[in-house]
């Protein structure tokens, strides 16, 4: 039993020491996609409930995590961490912001020590799935 599970137990939270079970009711879709994954996991759709259970609720932490750093950053950090997601140099960023590279620079190391990667190309890819668009259309 994991010190997670024992815990529950000991504070009544969870009613038995024994193995955990899943109850899942899902719309149709869900369910077919289960079956499906399923079928190409070829494992019991029981054994794969907690393992997406788990993989979901990474995923919606990271998100979490990742929005409250883009909310602790400057708006000027912003700034330049969206243009340098949509590909932008320093050079380009500057001119467009009106700052010098150096600002461009400094702005851009402390976005990438608040999120925690080291290059331009790790940044991009952190933050891939955002819309950058309304960077592009600003002057």
């Amino acid at each position: 039993m994991s010190i997670w599970d024992r815990l529950l137990y000991l504070i009544g939270l969870r009613p038995t020491p024994g193995p955990r079970t899943y109850h899942f009711d899902a719309s149709e879709s869900l369910q077919v996609t289960l079956s499906t994954l399923s079928s190409d996991e070829g494992r019991p759709e029981h054994d794969l409930i907690p393992d997406i259970l788990v993989a979901g609720l990474t995923q919606y932490t990271a998100n979490e995590r990742l929005w409250n750093t883009w909310e602790s950053l400057s708006q000027r950090e912003k700034d330049v961490t969206a243009l340098v997601c949509l590909g932008y140099t320093n050079r380009e960023i500057g001119a467009r912001l009106h700052i010098s590279r150096e600002t461009v620079k400094d702005r851009l190391e402390t976005a990438f020590r608040k999120f925690k990667v080291n290059k331009r190309n790790d940044l991009r890819v952190l933050m891939s799935h955002w819309d950058f668009s309304e960077w592009e259309r600003q002057q």
